[in-house]
């Protein structure tokens, strides 16, 4: 297996400052997984943990996150802007055939594509200013709330290996994520796809790669083409109370959500699987019909806000 580390970045490792997570006392039973798991020695963990810094910035942003602060009137003003549409509008105009034949390829509309680079990275021009190893490392080890991070910090070695790039220089969010699309490690490992042929996976800086890794996300989640995504809906009397914002999955049919009140806008097959989605919009509430493709959007980010703001930016593209 090809190693990452080179002869100079091991001598910058050296003259690194000493305090890293190399001293950590999980870094035994952390390299033991890592090396079970991808075949990467402890020494060359070692050398990468030695550098890593804590950052107290992470932990504080880990420790607020945005979502809870939000609604959905505040999400309608930061993602569905003047300004972001006219990106989008621009994206889809310069990468038109990329698009294109990513749709084509993997089912997904284009216009969901761009919704999601724009929603994540402005079209990938705010990717984050994190050093990922550090960000990755200080919620790995110092932030034990969410073990998910261990998880992900050995895939960023793995990616490393995989793709032949200094993970001691990658960038991202606070929690690492990565790239035009902000893939996580395991995702990175697990969706992302050479889009040209080059031989590489590249999600920071080749938009081709970037355009069919999200587009490959979206097929693998079960994503159905040319089926709806959402409807606005009415409801009456209270038992619709006892459904909405109970699951992001479909857990209902059609049938049982309009027995209990709701009316659709447009006609559904009473089998179909939904669910009920509220939500407190600029002009007060609203109800929306989420159905299968609405939840493949939450397998992205397990948010209804994200996903109605992913699927209106969409809309705005047509």
């Amino acid at each position: 297996m090809l190693r990452t580390v080179s002869a100079v970045a091991l001598l910058a490792l050296s003259t690194h400052a000493a305090a890293g997570y190399d001293t950590h006392p999980r870094f035994a039973e952390f390299a033991k997984e890592v090396n079970e798991e991808y075949q990467i020695p402890e020494a060359e963990v070692r050398q990468w943990l030695a550098q890593a810094e804590k950052m107290q910035s992470v932990l504080d942003a880990i420790a607020r996150p945005a979502e809870k602060t939000h609604t959905w009137a505040t999400y309608q003003d930061i993602f569905l802007t003047e300004k972001r549409i006219a990106g989008g509008h621009e994206f889809m105009e310069k990468y038109a055939d990329i698009l294109a034949e990513a749709e084509a390829k993997y089912g997904v509309p284009k216009e969901i594509i761009t919704a999601i680079i724009g929603v994540e990275t402005f079209y990938g021009t705010r990717q984050g200013g994190y050093r990922v190893l550090d960000s990755l490392s200080t919620l790995a080890f110092d932030y034990p709330e969410r073990p998910i991070f261990w998880r992900e910090l050995k895939a960023l070695f793995a990616l490393a290996e995989a793709e032949q790039v200094d993970p001691a220089t990658v960038k991202g969010s606070y929690a690492g994520a990565m790239g035009f699309g902000q893939f996580i490690p395991t995702s990175y490992l697990a969706y992302a796809v050479d889009g040209d042929g080059d031989g590489k996976r590249d999600l920071w800086n080749n938009p081709t790669d970037a355009i069919h890794s999200v587009a490959n996300y979206f097929s693998k989640h079960g994503w159905k083409t040319g089926e709806p995504v959402t409807q606005r809906v009415t409801v009456t009397g209270e038992n619709w109370k006892e459904l909405a914002n109970k699951s992001r999955s479909p857990d209902w049919t059609v049938s049982q959500l309009t027995q209990a009140g709701v009316g659709l806008s447009t006609p559904v097959s009473p089998e179909k699987p939904a669910t009920l989605v509220h939500l407190e919009g600029k002009q007060g509430d609203e109800y929306w019909l989420g159905e299968y493709n609405f939840y493949v959007i939450t397998r992205y980010n397990h948010s209804r806000l994200y996903a109605m703001a992913v699927y209106q930016l969409s809309e705005s593209f047509k």
